[in-house]
């Protein structure tokens, strides 16, 4: 190489360094000195992995001293480059500068520099680099973007309503399925659509206590959302890194009673400015209009500051129209204000209910019926969808179904309510009860009979509740813990049982801790049973511990005892058999505690065993919930207000259990109301929930249409190919499964998402579900989109050269294949990637600059080229450096129109859909008091703001590589 002290070159090999400039040399070797680091480095000057930096016309270039130059010409004298142009500051033209005054500090990001200064990438990454921006401009435009990347089986009401809420502004909505039917699924999904599509960023959840955990390890495991769990400890670690504790994580869990303990953390929790606040089991906020609870006043004074709020309960009616309102006050204040006024508005869903049935019948309708359908839209030039909708000609079930969509859009609750029901949604498993009669001990008897005595001042409340749980009272009798479990024949039963069925997992749930751990321990050391113990005694981590262990197959525990916390959160599907020990008064809580193992998904019948004692409480409530109620073996929506109604006269045969006079008639009634109230609830208004809660066809085509992307083989070649080129070890497991391990030479020395430990991946759905240790890999898992921003926000890739063996064409012949890339900058919440996401335009063009990227498609291309080694690759460069330069100039007009094309594309698609969905709400304003008006002016703003971001897009040149043609 011909060496010339002042000269200036930059390493192949280390460009991290910066400009070097020639000192000194001899035969053999050359040095260079890199003054942006201090430091020499010494070459073999025959095979030195460095090149020459020479600027061309056109240029902008950089002194020493900071200031810019436009190159206009560009002078050899004695070996050394003198640059001639105008200076971009004061625009004083015929500037000259002598490369050796060039900024020591320099970096080529533009791929052309980075191309003409010998910074050549491997073949493979111009690929990886151009499959990289395809495929992730893909994604954004695809309709189930952000929802096929979760762990959870596709199940059609979850995904309709994480695409309908997970799409809107600030949503505000009520999750009320009913138990088993996956809330905790819909709102993780919720928020991993606002997060990924930027609506969001900071989110808070808040939940009981004993459910904190859980949400954490689903949020993970489902999710890949690393939340932070906040307790007193990481509150107080907080205050030392920030004024206020919550701003140091975007993503925090914490419970219920951590907010409302202190007032200062209420106060630093609502100044957080969180995007989306989720609030679990919402049904413990007690509310009414004289006299809102403490846990209520916080969340209300938490969601008055948060722009998207998710309340999830499964029981949003049962607990009385007052408890169901107060859910809805918190959502939208302005909208429900008058309890009153709310109570009147529920009366007028009857006749919309009415009308949906028909439509969804089939049956042709009367004119009352045709008019009080026209009346309930209210729109113009209805007409013609009615006649077609009740006739028998094509099309007639279509127009019925945009009639439906019509109503429900105008008159349903969908906009602040979603609720599905297991009529709804098919693919539960049947619900068996087994009742095991037993007889009561004399020891209870007695002490039954004593505390009758003593007791006689108690109320009849107080007397029934003591009357569920005899073992209890003979414990108060003995006055210590005394030996129940030795002559009560539950305990003799449950013994048995278990051991007759050591290869089936059980879980036993009993009212009281303290008999959970007796039983543990009788069952223990009489029978060898493997038992975990579950009750809020225990820490959160110990109670996770505990569950950990149940649920392992081989050597976990066969049974897990819990308390009555047991029943309420958890999910323990993979058992079926359910043994109550006692019963509890409240009928929700017997549906809590069946639906720990009553859960869509489960693959086996549920088995209840309820063994009791005769002439107890327990024999009545048996009788009870399963004779009134049908409480056992389906779910009960209208447990609770056949409770309250019955309540004083219940307790009095529960209290005094031996006299059973008129609980015939009693439970006779109670069934009769309970037929009526369902059937009442079945019509009215629960059927437009079901309706708008489950989607229909479309929530089932969207299933279907994610399942058909799943094993996509592009994305596992692709994925492989990433994760070459970053540097990380691959291990085929077989059975799908793939082990990832950080190796020496990777990319960056922490890969986001890569454990250093490594990990287990797999890209199908059914292992990831089956096995917990695999990470279920899909185009929105952190490590492809950690990948992807590793490459394309990095230089990966930019520039390359190659060579086409095409005896077709002259030796020498040039190529110049582009790849722009057409974006707009805008914040995040704008979601400018529905409508222009970063879209790659490539270009291959000829020595005459003509476009052949339609005729030559990429992957085929790219098949038949072959790779160069550096240092013949730098030596092609400086030969056809012209050439490329012409053909830049060429492709900057070309790319221009094929750039506004799809700007131009973008701006119409974004208004069209804004200014429709706008209108569209604007309209049913009139008839649906639930759209709010910040909702119709955020989508006013959002178009402005997004046109405004579109008519700012640009374009750039994002990648390069020539392709000279060789015969050899």
């Amino acid at each position: 190489m011909p060496f010339t002290p002042g000269q200036r070159w930059i390493s192949d090999t280390e460009s991290e360094l910066g400009l070097g400039t020639v000192v000194a040399m001899d035969a053999r070797t050359v040095t260079l000195l890199f003054p942006a680091i201090g430091e020499n480095r010494l070459y073999a000057r025959n095979d030195a992995p460095i090149t020459r930096v020479m600027f061309n016309p056109g240029d902008i270039i950089t002194s020493h001293e900071g200031w810019q130059m436009k190159v206009e010409d560009v002078q050899e004298q004695n070996g050394l480059l003198i640059y001639t142009g105008a200076r971009e500051d004061t625009q004083e033209t015929g500037v000259q500068l002598r490369e050796v005054l060039l900024d020591s500090k320099l970096v080529f990001s533009k791929p052309q520099d980075r191309l003409f200064a010998g910074q050549l990438d491997r073949m493979d990454r111009f690929a990886l680099r151009y499959r990289a921006r395809k495929y992730q401009s893909e994604q954004y435009r695809q309709p189930w973007s952000g929802l096929r990347g979760m762990r959870t089986s596709l199940i059609p009401h979850q995904l309709h309503i994480a695409r309908d809420v997970g799409r809107r502004h600030a949503p505000r909505v009520l999750l009320a399925d009913e138990v088993g039917l996956g809330k905790t699924i819909e709102a993780g999904m919720i928020i991993h659509q606002q997060l990924l599509c930027g609506a969001a960023e900071r989110v808070l959840i808040v939940v009981p206590e004993t459910l904190q955990h859980q949400w954490l390890v689903e949020m993970l495991r489902r999710f890949n959302l690393r939340f932070s769990l906040f307790d007193d400890e990481r509150y107080a670690e907080a205050q030392h890194e920030s004024d206020n504790p919550f701003d140091t994580e975007q993503l925090v869990i914490c419970s219920l009673d951590f907010v409302r303990r202190s007032k200062q953390r209420l106060e630093h929790l609502s100044d957080a400015q969180w995007d989306l606040l989720v609030v679990d089991e919402a049904h413990h906020l007690a509310w009414s209009e004289d006299a809102p609870g403490r846990e209520y006043q916080v969340i209300e004074h938490i969601a008055s500051q948060t722009p998207g709020v998710l309340l999830l309960t499964a029981t949003p009616e049962q607990l009385g129209m007052e408890s169901h309102f107060a859910r809805l006050r918190l959502l939208d204040p302005n909208r429900f204000h008058n309890f009153s006024q709310f109570v009147q508005e529920q009366k007028h869903y009857r006749p919309v209910a009415d009308a949906v049935a028909l439509l969804l019948a089939g049956k042709h309708l009367s004119n009352d019926e045709l008019n009080t359908l026209s009346d309930l839209i209210g729109e113009q030039d209805i007409e013609p969808l009615l006649q077609t909708a009740n006739s028998d000609r094509e099309g007639s079930e279509d127009a019925r179904q945009e009639l439906v969509s019509m109503l429900l859009d105008r008159h349903g609750t969908s906009r602040v309510l979603f609720r599905n029901t297991r009529n709804g949604v098919k693919g539960f498993p049947r619900r068996e009860l087994h009742t095991i009669r037993l007889p009561l001990p004399a020891q209870y008897q007695t002490a039954i009979k004593v505390s009758g005595i003593m007791g006689a001042r108690k109320t009849a409340q107080e007397r029934a509740r003591d009357m569920l749980y005899p073992e209890k009272i003979y414990q108060e009798f003995e006055g210590d813990t005394g030996t129940w479990w030795n002559f009560d024949p539950r305990v003799e039963w449950l013994m048995g049982w278990l051991t007759s069925h050591r290869s089936q997992k059980v879980l036993v749930i009993c009212a009281r801790a303290d008999t959970a751990l007796q039983l543990e321990q009788v069952l223990r050391e009489r029978e060898g049973i493997r038992a975990a113990v579950f009750h809020e005694g225990m820490s959160i981590i110990e109670r996770d511990r505990a569950a950990a262990w149940f649920a392992e197959e081989d050597a976990g525990a066969q049974v897990l005892l819990c308390s009555e916390i047991g029943s309420e959160g958890r999910n323990f599907q993979f058992a079926s058999h359910l043994i109550m020990f006692d019963l509890p008064l409240n009928p929700d809580l017997l549906e809590q505690r069946i639906g720990r193992l009553d859960r869509i998904g489960q693959a086996r019948d549920i088995q209840i065993h309820v063994p009791f004692l005769e002439k107890t409480a327990q024999a009545v409530l048996v009788r009870w919930y399963h004779e009134a109620l049908d409480a056992f073996e389906h779910t009960c929506p209208t447990g609770r207000i056949l409770y309250d109604d019955v309540q004083e006269t219940l307790t009095g045969y529960l209290a005094a259990p031996e006299n059973a006079e008129g609980l015939d008639e009693l439970i006779s009634a109670c069934r009769s109301k309970h037929g009526a109230l369902k059937a009442q609830l079945e019509q009215g208004r629960d059927r437009l929930l079901e309706i708008n809660s489950n989607g229909g066809e479309k929530a089932q085509q969207l299933a279907e249409d994610i399942a058909a992307q799943d094993n996509d083989t592009a994305l596992v070649s692709f994925a492989m190919n990433l994760f070459d080129i970053i540097g990380i070890n691959q291990d085929d497991r077989g059975e799908h499964m793939i082990v990832l391990t950080p190796s020496d030479h990777m990319l960056v020395p922490d890969f986001p998402g890569l454990p250093e430990d490594g990990c287990t991946i797999t890209f199908n759905r059914e292992v990831a579900l089956s096995r917990e240790d695999a990470q279920f890999v899909t185009w929105e898992h952190p490590l492809i989109r950690n990948g992807l921003d590793l490459i394309l926000t990095g230089d990966t890739g930019s520039s390359a050269i190659s060579l086409l063996k095409n005896k077709a064409l002259p030796v020498g012949t040039l190529l110049l294949e582009l790849i722009y890339v057409v974006e707009a900058k805008a914040p995040k919440y704008l979601q400018l990637n529905r409508f222009l996401p970063s879209t790659p335009v490539r270009m291959l063009l000829d020595k005459n600059g003509a476009n052949l990227a339609a005729q030559v498609e990429f992957e085929s291309f790219n098949r038949q080229l072959s790779a160069v080694n550096r240092h013949t690759g730098s030596k092609l460069v400086n030969a056809i450096q012209q050439d490329v330069h012409t053909l830049l100039q060429q492709a900057e007009s070309q790319v221009q129109a094929a750039a506004q094309a799809l700007i131009q594309a973008a701006r119409n698609e974004a208004d069209e859909k804004l200014s429709a969905e706008y209108t569209r709400l604007e309209a049913l304003k009139a008839v649906n008091p639930t759209i709010r008006d910040d909702e119709l002016s955020a989508i006013e703003i959002n178009r402005q703001q997004v046109l405004e971001a579109l008519e700012q897009a640009s374009w750039r040149l994002d990648a390069l590589r020539p392709v000279v043609v060789t015969h050899q």
